[in-house]
């Protein structure tokens, strides 16, 4: 695997350092990434939910976003 590597601006100084994640970074990384694709997973899985439910009662998005209204 590619080692992950990160940028840093230093803005005072203008200095620009692209060094290897550090063990903790990557940690915090992969934290992130598993989140977002935990997000994914459950926003996937109300969108069928909801389908499925629509489809059910036999009525669109639409129809339902008037009677919720």
């Amino acid at each position: 695997m590619a080692k992950q590597m990160i940028t840093v601006h230093d803005v005072e100084t203008d200095t620009i350092v692209t060094r290897e994640m550090t063990e903790q970074e990557l940690s915090e990384h992969q934290s992130v990434i598993d989140q977002i694709e935990a997000d994914k997973a459950k926003i996937a899985k109300a969108e069928a939910d909801k389908a499925e439910l629509l489809s059910k009662l036999g009525i669109t998005a639409d129809e339902a976003r008037l009677l919720l209204n």
